[in-house]
Protein backbone atom coordinates (compact mmCIF):
# COMPACT_ATOMS: atom_id res chain seq x y z
CA UNK A 1 0.00 0.00 0.00
CA UNK A 2 1.63 3.22 -0.87
CA UNK A 3 2.41 5.89 1.84
CA UNK A 4 3.08 8.48 -0.15
CA UNK A 5 1.75 11.28 2.15
CA UNK A 6 4.02 10.02 4.78
CA UNK A 7 7.33 10.25 2.21
CA UNK A 8 6.19 13.98 1.45
CA UNK A 9 6.11 14.62 5.43
CA UNK A 10 9.39 13.66 6.01
CA UNK A 11 10.81 14.75 2.74
CA UNK A 12 9.27 18.27 3.82
CA UNK A 13 10.91 18.15 7.65
CA UNK A 14 13.83 17.29 6.23
CA UNK A 15 13.92 20.31 3.92
CA UNK A 16 13.03 22.34 6.58
CA UNK A 17 16.48 21.69 8.48
CA UNK A 18 18.01 22.72 5.53
CA UNK A 19 16.38 26.04 5.58
CA UNK A 20 17.87 26.49 9.25
CA UNK A 21 21.39 26.54 7.67
CA UNK A 22 21.04 27.65 3.92
CA UNK A 23 18.73 30.05 1.86
CA UNK A 24 15.96 28.53 -0.49
CA UNK A 25 17.65 29.93 -3.34
CA UNK A 26 20.47 27.52 -2.46
CA UNK A 27 18.54 24.59 -2.66
CA UNK A 28 17.12 22.49 -5.95
CA UNK A 29 14.68 20.05 -4.56
CA UNK A 30 15.70 16.77 -7.12
CA UNK A 31 13.19 14.33 -5.82
CA UNK A 32 10.99 13.93 -3.04
CA UNK A 33 14.46 12.09 -1.41
CA UNK A 34 17.11 13.96 -2.52
CA UNK A 35 18.25 17.59 -3.08
CA UNK A 36 20.96 19.76 -4.08
CA UNK A 37 22.78 22.32 -1.95
CA UNK A 38 25.50 25.10 -2.99
CA UNK A 39 26.92 25.67 0.34
CA UNK A 40 29.75 27.70 -1.21
CA UNK A 41 28.67 30.80 0.61
CA UNK A 42 28.29 29.29 3.72
CA UNK A 43 31.38 27.44 4.74
CA UNK A 44 33.14 30.91 5.20
CA UNK A 45 30.29 31.89 7.30
CA UNK A 46 30.16 28.87 9.18
CA UNK A 47 34.18 28.61 9.20
CA UNK A 48 33.66 24.88 8.28
CA UNK A 49 34.84 22.62 5.57
CA UNK A 50 32.43 21.27 3.31
CA UNK A 51 32.80 18.15 4.61
CA UNK A 52 32.00 19.43 8.25
CA UNK A 53 29.14 21.19 7.22
CA UNK A 54 27.52 18.09 5.44
CA UNK A 55 28.24 16.17 8.92
CA UNK A 56 26.67 19.26 11.22
CA UNK A 57 23.51 18.55 8.36
CA UNK A 58 23.33 15.02 9.18
CA UNK A 59 23.52 15.65 12.41
CA UNK A 60 20.72 18.04 12.74
CA UNK A 61 18.73 15.80 10.46
CA UNK A 62 19.29 12.51 12.33
CA UNK A 63 18.24 13.93 15.69
CA UNK A 64 15.28 16.15 14.20
CA UNK A 65 13.90 12.78 12.67
CA UNK A 66 15.93 9.68 13.23
CA UNK A 67 16.90 9.07 9.73
CA UNK A 68 20.51 8.50 8.70
CA UNK A 69 20.91 10.20 5.58
CA UNK A 70 23.92 10.38 2.78
CA UNK A 71 25.98 12.98 1.45
CA UNK A 72 27.60 13.46 -2.05
CA UNK A 73 29.66 16.48 -2.38
CA UNK A 74 31.53 17.54 -5.33
CA UNK A 75 32.69 20.55 -7.51
CA UNK A 76 29.84 20.48 -9.54
CA UNK A 77 26.12 18.89 -9.73
CA UNK A 78 27.06 16.21 -11.64
CA UNK A 79 30.01 14.86 -9.11
CA UNK A 80 27.59 15.63 -6.16
CA UNK A 81 25.20 13.22 -7.51
CA UNK A 82 27.22 10.94 -8.59
CA UNK A 83 28.99 10.26 -5.29
CA UNK A 84 25.87 10.09 -3.37
CA UNK A 85 25.02 7.78 -5.65
CA UNK A 86 28.03 5.16 -5.93
CA UNK A 87 30.54 6.19 -3.12
CA UNK A 88 28.57 7.89 -0.24
CA UNK A 89 26.60 4.39 0.79
CA UNK A 90 30.30 3.08 1.25
CA UNK A 91 31.53 5.48 3.53
CA UNK A 92 31.48 5.23 7.16
CA UNK A 93 30.19 8.68 7.78
CA UNK A 94 28.04 8.05 4.90
CA UNK A 95 29.77 11.28 3.11
CA UNK A 96 31.64 10.86 -0.32
CA UNK A 97 33.60 14.18 -2.21
CA UNK A 98 34.85 14.60 -5.50
CA UNK A 99 36.32 16.79 -7.75
CA UNK A 100 37.14 15.90 -11.38
CA UNK A 101 40.37 14.64 -10.89
CA UNK A 102 39.15 11.77 -8.16
CA UNK A 103 36.26 11.39 -10.29
CA UNK A 104 39.01 10.28 -13.58
CA UNK A 105 40.99 8.25 -10.82
CA UNK A 106 38.56 6.39 -8.77
CA UNK A 107 35.27 6.06 -10.85
CA UNK A 108 36.43 5.97 -14.75
CA UNK A 109 37.18 2.15 -15.01
CA UNK A 110 33.89 1.83 -12.53
CA UNK A 111 31.16 -0.49 -13.75
CA UNK A 112 28.33 -1.32 -14.73
CA UNK A 113 27.62 2.71 -16.84
CA UNK A 114 24.13 2.13 -15.82
CA UNK A 115 25.51 2.88 -12.61
CA UNK A 116 25.99 6.58 -13.86
CA UNK A 117 23.34 9.48 -13.49
CA UNK A 118 21.47 9.48 -16.88
CA UNK A 119 22.66 6.28 -18.11
CA UNK A 120 20.00 4.05 -18.63
CA UNK A 121 20.11 0.50 -20.14
CA UNK A 122 19.02 1.88 -23.36
CA UNK A 123 22.18 3.80 -23.53
CA UNK A 124 24.37 1.44 -21.96
CA UNK A 125 23.87 -0.99 -24.64
CA UNK A 126 24.08 1.43 -27.17
CA UNK A 127 27.88 2.35 -26.11
CA UNK A 128 28.63 -1.22 -25.42
CA UNK A 129 28.06 -1.74 -29.08
CA UNK A 130 29.96 0.88 -29.89
CA UNK A 131 33.25 -1.00 -27.42
CA UNK A 132 32.56 1.45 -24.85
CA UNK A 133 32.65 -0.31 -21.46
CA UNK A 134 33.31 2.54 -18.88
CA UNK A 135 33.36 6.01 -18.85
CA UNK A 136 37.44 5.83 -19.65
CA UNK A 137 36.31 5.01 -22.92
CA UNK A 138 33.38 6.94 -23.53
CA UNK A 139 36.05 10.12 -22.19
CA UNK A 140 38.39 9.01 -25.10
CA UNK A 141 36.18 7.96 -27.73
CA UNK A 142 35.70 9.76 -31.03
CA UNK A 143 33.35 12.54 -30.48
CA UNK A 144 31.93 12.88 -34.17
CA UNK A 145 30.97 9.58 -33.86
CA UNK A 146 29.35 9.97 -30.65
CA UNK A 147 27.36 13.20 -32.06
CA UNK A 148 26.54 11.16 -34.86
CA UNK A 149 25.13 8.42 -32.94
CA UNK A 150 23.37 10.46 -29.88
CA UNK A 151 22.92 13.95 -31.43
CA UNK A 152 22.68 16.43 -29.22
CA UNK A 153 22.82 14.60 -25.94
CA UNK A 154 26.48 13.42 -27.00
CA UNK A 155 27.48 16.58 -25.38
CA UNK A 156 26.31 15.97 -21.70
CA UNK A 157 27.40 12.65 -22.14
CA UNK A 158 30.90 13.65 -23.07
CA UNK A 159 31.15 16.19 -20.12
CA UNK A 160 29.80 13.65 -18.21
CA UNK A 161 32.56 11.46 -18.95
CA UNK A 162 34.98 14.06 -18.23
CA UNK A 163 33.65 15.02 -14.62
CA UNK A 164 32.30 17.99 -15.98
CA UNK A 165 28.86 20.07 -15.57
CA UNK A 166 28.64 23.24 -16.41
CA UNK A 167 24.87 24.06 -14.96
CA UNK A 168 24.69 25.21 -11.58
CA UNK A 169 21.82 25.70 -8.89
CA UNK A 170 21.54 29.77 -10.30
CA UNK A 171 21.29 28.55 -13.71
CA UNK A 172 17.80 26.32 -12.55
CA UNK A 173 16.51 28.76 -10.99
CA UNK A 174 16.81 31.66 -13.42
CA UNK A 175 14.99 28.61 -16.36
CA UNK A 176 12.17 29.72 -18.14
CA UNK A 177 10.53 26.99 -19.99
CA UNK A 178 9.31 27.84 -23.54
CA UNK A 179 5.83 27.28 -22.80
CA UNK A 180 3.98 27.86 -19.84
CA UNK A 181 3.14 24.07 -17.77
CA UNK A 182 3.24 23.07 -14.50
CA UNK A 183 4.66 19.33 -14.60
CA UNK A 184 5.73 16.31 -11.73
CA UNK A 185 7.06 13.00 -11.81
CA UNK A 186 7.69 10.87 -9.30
CA UNK A 187 9.67 7.39 -9.98
CA UNK A 188 8.07 5.02 -7.19
CA UNK A 189 9.91 3.64 -4.88
CA UNK A 190 8.87 -0.44 -5.67
CA UNK A 191 6.33 -1.62 -8.18
CA UNK A 192 3.09 -0.82 -7.47
CA UNK A 193 -0.61 -2.21 -8.63
CA UNK A 194 -3.26 -0.38 -10.98
CA UNK A 195 -4.94 0.61 -7.73
CA UNK A 196 -2.26 1.92 -5.80
CA UNK A 197 -0.68 3.86 -8.56
CA UNK A 198 -4.24 4.86 -8.77
CA UNK A 199 -3.96 6.02 -4.97
CA UNK A 200 -0.61 7.73 -5.76
CA UNK A 201 -1.99 9.51 -9.06
CA UNK A 202 -4.71 10.82 -6.63
CA UNK A 203 -2.02 12.52 -4.89
CA UNK A 204 -0.01 14.23 -7.39
CA UNK A 205 -2.95 15.85 -8.92
CA UNK A 206 -3.77 17.39 -5.53
CA UNK A 207 -0.57 18.68 -4.67
CA UNK A 208 -0.38 19.98 -8.35
CA UNK A 209 -3.58 21.35 -8.11
CA UNK A 210 -2.58 23.33 -5.07
CA UNK A 211 0.45 24.81 -6.75
CA UNK A 212 -1.89 25.71 -9.40
CA UNK A 213 -4.08 27.58 -7.24
CA UNK A 214 -1.31 29.20 -5.10
CA UNK A 215 0.30 30.75 -8.00
CA UNK A 216 -3.41 32.12 -9.05
CA UNK A 217 -3.20 30.01 -12.61
CA UNK A 218 -5.78 27.71 -15.12
CA UNK A 219 -5.10 25.24 -17.60
CA UNK A 220 -7.26 23.85 -20.03
CA UNK A 221 -4.77 20.62 -21.07
CA UNK A 222 -3.55 18.06 -19.52
CA UNK A 223 -1.02 15.02 -19.71
CA UNK A 224 -0.15 11.93 -18.30
CA UNK A 225 2.82 9.21 -18.57
CA UNK A 226 2.70 5.78 -16.67
CA UNK A 227 6.16 4.16 -16.85
CA UNK A 228 6.14 0.23 -16.17
CA UNK A 229 8.41 -2.14 -14.38
CA UNK A 230 11.40 -3.01 -15.84
CA UNK A 231 10.37 -1.61 -19.06
CA UNK A 232 8.47 -4.46 -19.94
CA UNK A 233 6.23 -2.46 -22.24
CA UNK A 234 6.56 0.85 -23.39
CA UNK A 235 4.89 3.53 -21.45
CA UNK A 236 1.06 4.75 -21.76
CA UNK A 237 -0.82 7.89 -21.36
CA UNK A 238 -1.66 10.98 -23.24
CA UNK A 239 -3.11 14.42 -23.41
CA UNK A 240 -6.44 15.57 -22.91
CA UNK A 241 -8.18 19.12 -24.04
CA UNK A 242 -10.35 20.62 -21.36
CA UNK A 243 -13.57 22.30 -22.61
CA UNK A 244 -12.72 25.54 -20.00
CA UNK A 245 -9.97 26.97 -18.67
CA UNK A 246 -9.77 25.93 -14.61
CA UNK A 247 -8.17 25.21 -11.21
CA UNK A 248 -10.70 23.45 -9.91
CA UNK A 249 -9.39 20.15 -7.83
CA UNK A 250 -12.62 18.09 -8.74
CA UNK A 251 -13.08 19.03 -12.54
CA UNK A 252 -8.90 18.38 -12.79
CA UNK A 253 -9.47 14.91 -10.68
CA UNK A 254 -11.56 13.52 -12.78
CA UNK A 255 -10.42 14.40 -15.97
CA UNK A 256 -7.11 12.43 -14.90
CA UNK A 257 -8.78 10.00 -13.42
CA UNK A 258 -10.94 9.09 -16.63
CA UNK A 259 -7.23 9.54 -18.53
CA UNK A 260 -5.62 6.91 -16.11
CA UNK A 261 -8.30 4.16 -16.65
CA UNK A 262 -8.52 4.42 -20.41
CA UNK A 263 -5.05 4.81 -20.64
CA UNK A 264 -3.09 2.59 -18.21
CA UNK A 265 -2.52 -1.09 -19.15
CA UNK A 266 -3.47 -2.97 -15.82
CA UNK A 267 -2.13 -5.95 -16.19
CA UNK A 268 2.07 -4.77 -15.69
CA UNK A 269 3.36 -3.18 -12.42
CA UNK A 270 3.69 0.59 -12.62
CA UNK A 271 6.98 2.36 -11.63
CA UNK A 272 6.53 6.00 -12.86
CA UNK A 273 3.62 8.31 -12.83
CA UNK A 274 3.84 11.76 -14.46
CA UNK A 275 1.61 14.66 -14.81
CA UNK A 276 1.41 17.99 -16.48
CA UNK A 277 -0.98 21.15 -16.64
CA UNK A 278 0.10 22.33 -19.84
CA UNK A 279 -0.69 25.94 -21.28
CA UNK A 280 -1.57 27.77 -18.25
CA UNK A 281 -2.55 31.19 -17.59
CA UNK A 282 -3.01 34.08 -15.18
CA UNK A 283 -6.66 33.25 -13.10
CA UNK A 284 -6.49 37.07 -13.29
CA UNK A 285 -6.49 37.75 -16.32
CA UNK A 286 -8.82 34.93 -17.82
CA UNK A 287 -11.48 36.24 -15.05
CA UNK A 288 -10.96 40.06 -15.88
CA UNK A 289 -10.12 40.33 -12.22
CA UNK A 290 -7.50 43.44 -11.43
CA UNK A 291 -5.82 43.56 -8.02
CA UNK A 292 -3.86 46.87 -7.15
CA UNK A 293 -0.03 46.22 -7.33
CA UNK A 294 0.30 46.35 -4.11
CA UNK A 295 -1.98 43.87 -2.91
CA UNK A 296 -1.48 41.69 -6.08
CA UNK A 297 2.23 41.84 -5.00
CA UNK A 298 1.05 40.84 -1.26
CA UNK A 299 -0.33 37.76 -2.48
CA UNK A 300 2.15 36.17 -4.72
CA UNK A 301 4.93 36.87 -1.97
CA UNK A 302 2.41 34.76 0.81
CA UNK A 303 1.55 32.29 -2.28
CA UNK A 304 5.27 31.76 -3.07
CA UNK A 305 6.28 29.26 -1.03
CA UNK A 306 9.24 27.59 -0.57
CA UNK A 307 10.43 24.48 -3.14
CA UNK A 308 8.14 22.68 -4.27
CA UNK A 309 4.60 21.54 -3.19
CA UNK A 310 5.48 19.10 -0.69
CA UNK A 311 7.51 21.90 1.48
CA UNK A 312 4.31 24.13 0.55
CA UNK A 313 2.26 22.25 2.40
CA UNK A 314 3.88 22.09 5.23
CA UNK A 315 4.92 25.79 4.90
CA UNK A 316 1.37 26.84 5.56
CA UNK A 317 0.23 24.84 8.15
CA UNK A 318 -1.37 21.90 6.87
CA UNK A 319 -0.72 18.65 7.67
CA UNK A 320 -1.04 16.03 4.69
CA UNK A 321 -3.95 13.42 5.75
CA UNK A 322 -4.91 15.14 9.04
CA UNK A 323 -7.59 16.65 9.65
CA UNK A 324 -6.93 20.00 12.30
CA UNK A 325 -9.56 20.40 14.73
CA UNK A 326 -10.70 23.47 16.05
CA UNK A 327 -13.35 22.83 18.60
CA UNK A 328 -11.55 23.46 22.01
CA UNK A 329 -10.18 26.23 21.02
CA UNK A 330 -13.57 28.11 20.53
CA UNK A 331 -15.43 26.33 23.39
CA UNK A 332 -12.69 28.30 25.16
CA UNK A 333 -13.59 31.70 24.07
CA UNK A 334 -10.07 31.86 22.05
CA UNK A 335 -9.46 32.77 18.34
CA UNK A 336 -6.04 33.86 18.35
CA UNK A 337 -3.55 30.81 17.76
CA UNK A 338 -5.78 28.93 15.68
CA UNK A 339 -3.66 29.34 12.79
CA UNK A 340 0.21 29.80 13.07
CA UNK A 341 2.79 30.70 10.72
CA UNK A 342 2.08 31.06 6.67
CA UNK A 343 -0.95 30.00 7.30
CA UNK A 344 -1.94 33.03 9.63
CA UNK A 345 -0.23 35.18 7.36
CA UNK A 346 -2.52 34.29 4.53
CA UNK A 347 -5.30 34.80 6.78
CA UNK A 348 -4.53 38.28 6.74
CA UNK A 349 -4.22 38.63 3.26
CA UNK A 350 -7.92 37.14 2.91
CA UNK A 351 -8.92 39.82 5.03
CA UNK A 352 -7.03 42.39 3.09
CA UNK A 353 -9.09 40.63 -0.07
CA UNK A 354 -12.44 40.96 1.48
CA UNK A 355 -12.59 44.32 2.22
CA UNK A 356 -10.79 45.87 -1.07
CA UNK A 357 -12.50 43.83 -3.74
CA UNK A 358 -16.13 42.53 -3.76
CA UNK A 359 -15.56 39.07 -5.37
CA UNK A 360 -17.15 35.83 -3.15
CA UNK A 361 -15.15 34.48 -0.25
CA UNK A 362 -14.85 31.08 -2.20
CA UNK A 363 -13.21 33.13 -5.23
CA UNK A 364 -10.58 34.77 -2.20
CA UNK A 365 -9.79 31.51 -1.01
CA UNK A 366 -8.57 29.58 -4.07
CA UNK A 367 -6.25 32.98 -4.36
CA UNK A 368 -5.03 32.39 -1.38
CA UNK A 369 -4.81 28.89 -1.86
CA UNK A 370 -7.31 27.24 0.62
CA UNK A 371 -9.44 24.64 -1.48
CA UNK A 372 -10.15 21.83 1.25
CA UNK A 373 -13.23 21.16 2.47
CA UNK A 374 -11.48 21.06 6.00
CA UNK A 375 -9.59 24.62 5.57
CA UNK A 376 -12.53 26.40 3.87
CA UNK A 377 -14.70 25.48 6.97
CA UNK A 378 -11.60 26.44 9.50
CA UNK A 379 -11.09 29.73 8.04
CA UNK A 380 -14.67 30.33 7.25
CA UNK A 381 -15.02 29.35 11.74
CA UNK A 382 -12.11 31.95 12.43
CA UNK A 383 -13.46 34.77 10.32
CA UNK A 384 -17.08 34.37 12.25
CA UNK A 385 -15.49 33.36 15.64
CA UNK A 386 -13.13 37.36 14.88
CA UNK A 387 -16.34 39.27 13.90
CA UNK A 388 -17.95 37.64 16.50
CA UNK A 389 -16.27 39.60 19.19
CA UNK A 390 -17.22 43.20 18.00
CA UNK A 391 -19.15 44.08 15.21
CA UNK A 392 -17.66 45.78 12.62
CA UNK A 393 -14.01 44.77 13.99
CA UNK A 394 -11.61 42.17 13.05
CA UNK A 395 -8.21 41.69 14.75
CA UNK A 396 -9.01 44.70 16.80
CA UNK A 397 -9.49 47.30 14.19
CA UNK A 398 -12.24 48.54 11.90
CA UNK A 399 -13.92 46.29 8.66
CA UNK A 400 -16.45 46.28 6.16
CA UNK A 401 -16.82 42.42 6.17
CA UNK A 402 -19.60 41.32 7.88
CA UNK A 403 -21.06 38.00 8.70
CA UNK A 404 -23.35 37.71 6.63
CA UNK A 405 -21.71 38.12 3.64
CA UNK A 406 -19.15 35.11 4.81
CA UNK A 407 -22.72 33.12 4.91
CA UNK A 408 -24.32 34.33 2.75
Amino acid sequence: MPRMNLYMEYSANIYAIYLKYVSKDDIHVYSIDECFIDITPYMKLYRKSAREFAQMLLDDVYKTTGITATVGIGTNLYLCKIALDIMAKHEPDCIALLSEKKYQHLLWHHQPLTDFWHVGHGISNHLEKLGIHDMYDLAHYNQDILYKEFGINAEYMIDHAWGREPTTIADIKAYQPSSNSISNSQVLFEDYEYDDAMLVLKEMVELNVLKLVDQHLVTDYISLYVGYSKNVIRGTGGQRKITTRTNSLKVLMKEFIDLFKERTNKNHPIRQIGISFCDVLDEYYETGFKMNNELKEGVENMCNLAQGLIVENQAIGRKIGRKEELVEGRKAGKTEGLLEGRAKEKYEILINLLEQTNISLKQVMKIVGLVKEEEIKEITDKLIADLSLKEGYINGRPTNITIERIIG
